[in-house]
């Protein structure tokens, strides 16, 4: 779409939270550039699941995301289990013990990242991209623009910035150097299982349909990707130790690793990390429960998605939560009263009022839940009945939502915030 405004937005970052705010703002005419680390668009990680107010968001970014989200989920195999989000089970005791479904409207979408974003780049022009560019500093210019040097020595200026590059955001850091990202002492084994071995190790219907298996110290979930084809598999343990290098989230590790740290877990856990590769990698949690932003921006800087929000995985709402930022920074931004650098930075202002507290609740509740699946979280334990109704309760806040009428509560909020500025104006004239 040809840019209908004369400004110029920068996006750092090219992963979910980039992309979806970059093919939001081209398909509004709201003109942008899109730097990225890599030399190409590409995602780490294997499968990823989103909710229904995720699926609410691609929409309000625009129909290609839902479209393209479409094409590469996968769903339960079963028919009765369409709705189903998780089955979870006594994953601990032999034979299992008590076990509930959560269900929701969309049940579980499972897609592969690096799938996903594939489709996803052919929704914007190449030339928006300028790839290999590692941010180092953000500066101001005497000209009035925000200068970003990079890595490789080139410069670039932009009216505003947006960082959306993920948990070890330069755009956070540059803005608030004591928001780190903090160990939450849970690390986890990622693996894809073909899926006929996975359905001779735990039967048709925990291999086709998502299962989360819950134990003291650790917990397995599972669920179907690439078509049915494959089964994820992430299985996660608490562990006192700090992690060994905060500068790295992955390490090497082996099955034999798995298997110890799931020691005494039932016969379907075991069979399911006996079929994981025999060298693994082991992917720390990090998040910002302990070092959390005072704000998700500062004048005509902005972060977004996990630069602004990072969180563990356990509500599997995270890559959602970037999806809706994206839609409600697009609705903003797009807003017929934002046409200069002065109406970007209230705009950053709405969208920091309107996201902050839900993004920063979402990475309180995701450690709680994660800790009820391994039956360590105060008042909850190891009663099924408790866990059952945490999890409905929080993925209620998390899905019973209109993301449509958040982006225009916004946009009202938007609308107030600039009347009130022209009136000032109009009475110290």
């Amino acid at each position: 779409m040809t840019p209908q405004k004369d400004i110029d937005i920068a996006i750092v970052g090219g992963g979910i939270a980039g992309l979806t705010l970059a093919i939001a703002l081209h398909h509004r005419g709201v003109p942008f550039t899109l730097y990225e680390q890599a030399p190409a668009f590409g995602e780490i990680g294997a499968g990823v699941s989103f909710t229904p107010s995720a699926v609410q968001a691609m929409k309000c970014c625009h129909d290609g995301i839902y479209a393209a989200f479409e094409k590469v989920c996968t769903r339960n195999e079963w028919e009765s289990k369409q709705k189903l989000w998780f089955d979870y089970h006594d994953g601990y005791n032999t034979p299992p013990g008590h076990s509930f479904p959560i269900s929701n409207s969309l049940g579980q979408r499972g897609v592969h990242r690096a799938e996903f974003l594939d489709q996803l780049v052919n929704l914007i022009p190449q030339h928006v991209a300028r790839f290999n560019k590692v941010l180092t500093s953000i500066s101001d210019a005497a000209n009035g623009k925000l200068v970003m040097e990079f890595l490789d020595g080139t410069t670039a200026e932009a009216d505003a910035i947006i960082g959306c590059d993920g948990i070890k955001s330069r755009v956070r850091q540059e803005l608030f150097p004591t928001s780190n990202p903090s160990y939450s002492h849970k690390y986890a084994y990622r693996g894809l299982i073909p899926m006929n071995k996975a359905i001779e190790a735990v039967g048709n219907e925990n291999a086709q349909n998502a299962c989360m298996y819950m134990g003291p110290g650790g917990h397995v979930l599972t669920f179907p990707v690439k078509s049915g084809t494959v089964m994820n598999v992430v299985a996660f343990h608490t562990s006192e130790e700090e992690w060994e290098d905060s500068e790295r989230n992955v390490r090497t590790a082996t099955r034999a690793d798995a298997l110890h740290d799931f020691a005494g877990y039932g016969e379907d856990v075991n069979k399911i990390l006996q079929l994981m590769d025999d060298k693994l990698n082991v992917w720390a949690i990090f998040d910002l429960y302990d070092n959390p932003v005072p704000s998700f921006y500062q004048g005509r800087v902005c972060i977004s998605g996990d630069a602004a929000h990072a969180t563990s995985p356990h509500h599997g709402a995270g890559a959602g939560f970037c999806i809706e930022d994206s839609a409600i920074l697009a609705a903003l931004l797009s807003h017929e009263s934002v046409n200069s650098p002065a109406d970007i930075e209230l705009a950053f202002a709405v969208f920091d009022e309107c996201r902050r507290e839900r993004g920063q609740w979402l990475v309180e509740s995701s450690r709680f839940i994660g800790d009820c699946y391994e039956w360590r979280a105060e008042g909850v334990g190891s009663d099924f009945s408790k866990i059952e109704n945490e999890i409905n309760a929080r993925n209620s806040i998390i899905s019973d939502v209109d993301v449509v009428e958040m982006c225009q509560q916004a946009k009202g909020t938007l609308s107030r915030k600039c009347s009130s500025l022209t009136r000032e104006i109009s009475a110290n004239m």
